[in-house]
C-alpha cells in the first residue's frame, strides 16, 4: 500500500455478496469545485444490493468493476481548485454523485464540495453515515414533493426502515398526523420518533385501518402485494401518493385518475443545502438517527446478506477509518 493507494471494495460482476472483494486501488483526486473525503463510514442502503445483483442502479453505471455505495461520513483531507465553502480538516456527511457512481465503500471518495454538508456535531461518523441517501429521499419526498403541512394526515409504508424512519420524523416535524406500517415489534419506537398510528402489516391491511389520508409516502412499491395500488385506496380526492421504488407504472397512473388522486414517482438528489438542514434537526433533537448494525469494511458482503435477508431497523453501516 501507498499513499496513492486505497483500499476499495470492488465487484467484477453481478451477483450475490460473495462478489464484493476489498481490493487496492488508485486514490481518487479532486477536480475543481471537489473536495477529497477520507472515509470514516459508509451507508448501506437497499439501492446498494440492487445495483450489486443488476438491478437498482445498474443500467446507468454500467457493467462492472466498479465500487458501490453513495452515504459517506468522514473528513476533508483536500480541496480543489475554487472551493470555498469546505477545508481541510472539517467533518462532513454527503451523498455525492448520486446516481452515478460515487465509489462510498473506500477509504477516500471525492465528489462536488456543495454536494456535502458538515456533520452533525451530536453524532459520530457512523451516525452520520446512515443519514444522507435514507434522510434526503424523506425530506426530498415529504417537504419538496409532498409539501406536506400541519394537519395533514401522512401514511409511511415500511415505515420502520432507513428512509421510512426518517419520513416518520419530517412528517411529525412539520405538524402532520402521522400513520406508520410496520411489524408490531416497532410500534413502541415509532411512536417515540412520533407516529400517531401504527398499524402492524402482518396482520392488518393498511387500507382497512386507514382512511382520509392526504399523502402516502410508498416505501415498499406495487412489487410486494400492490402496496402501492392498495395506497390509492386510502387517499381522499386530490390526495398524492410518493411511489418510490418502482415508481409509477402505466397501471398505477391509470389507477389513481381513476380514484380521483395523484400519484409521481420520485428518485433522491444530492443536496448539500438539504443536508445542513437535517444536521441541524439533528443537533436540535429534533431526528434521531437509528443504526441497526456495523460491519467493517471487509465485511461488506455479509452487511448486504443482512440487508436483503432481514427487515432493519434504521439502517447498516460500514466503518472504514477510524
Amino acid at each position: 500500500m501507498s499513499a496513492d493507494t486505497m483500499r476499495a471494495v470492488v465487484q467484477d460482476g453481478f451477483g450475490g455478496p460473495e462478489v464484493l472483494r476489498v481490493q487496492q486501488v488508485p486514490r481518487p483526486v479532486p477536480l475543481p469545485t471537489e473536495v477529497l473525503v477520507r472515509v470514516h463510514a459508509a451507508g448501506i442502503n437497499p439501492v446498494d444490493w440492487k445495483t450489486r445483483g443488476g438491478t437498482g442502479m445498474a443500467g446507468l453505471l454500467g457493467e462492472p468493476p466498479f465500487t458501490l455505495g453513495w452515504d459517506v461520513s468522514g473528513v476533508v483531507e483536500e480541496v480543489g481548485f475554487g472551493v470555498t465553502t469546505l477545508k481541510p480538516g472539517d467533518a462532513v456527511y454527503g451523498m455525492p454523485w448520486f446516481p452515478r457512481v460515487a465509489n462510498g465503500y473506500a477509504e477516500y471518495v471525492t465528489g462536488p464540495a456543495r454536494q456535502w454538508a458538515r456533520k452533525p456535531a451530536t453524532v459520530d461518523h457512523v451516525h452520520a453515515a446512515a443519514v444522507p441517501l435514507a434522510a434526503l429521499t424523506a425530506w426530498q419526498a415529504v417537504v419538496d414533493t409532498a409539501n406536506v403541512r400541519a394537519g395533514q394526515r401522512v401514511l409511511v409504508t415500511a415505515a420502520a426502515g432507513g428512509v421510512g424512519h426518517f419520513a416518520v420524523q419530517f412528517a411529525r416535524h412539520l405538524g402532520a398526523h402521522v400513520i406508520a406500517t410496520a411489524s408490531a415489534a416497532r410500534h413502541p419506537w415509532l411512536k417515540e420518533l412520533g407516529a400517531d398510528e401504527t398499524i402492524d402489516y402482518t396482520t392488518t391491511r393498511f387500507e382497512d385501518a386507514a382512511a382520509d389520508v392526504d399523502v402516502v409516502i410508498d416505501l415498499v412499491g406495487d412489487a410486494h402485494d400492490q402496496t402501492s395500488t392498495r395506497s390509492l385506496k386510502v387517499l381522499r380526492a386530490g390526495g398524492l401518493l410518493v411511489a418510490i421504488p418502482q415508481g409509477v407504472s402505466p397501471e398505477l397512473a391509470q389507477a389513481a385518475e381513476a380514484a380521483g388522486v395523484r400519484v409521481t414517482p420520485f428518485l433522491v438528489e444530492p443536496d448539500g443545502a438539504a443536508l445542513t438542514t437535517i444536521a441541524d434537526l439533528i443537533d436540535a433533537g429534533e431526528v434521531a438517527v437509528e443504526v441497526e448494525e456495523t460491519f467493517p469494511l471487509e465485511q461488506a458482503g455479509a452487511a448486504h446478506a443482512r440487508g436483503e435477508n432481514l427487515r432493519t431497523r434504521g439502517k447498516l453501516v460500514l466503518t472504514v477509518t477510524n
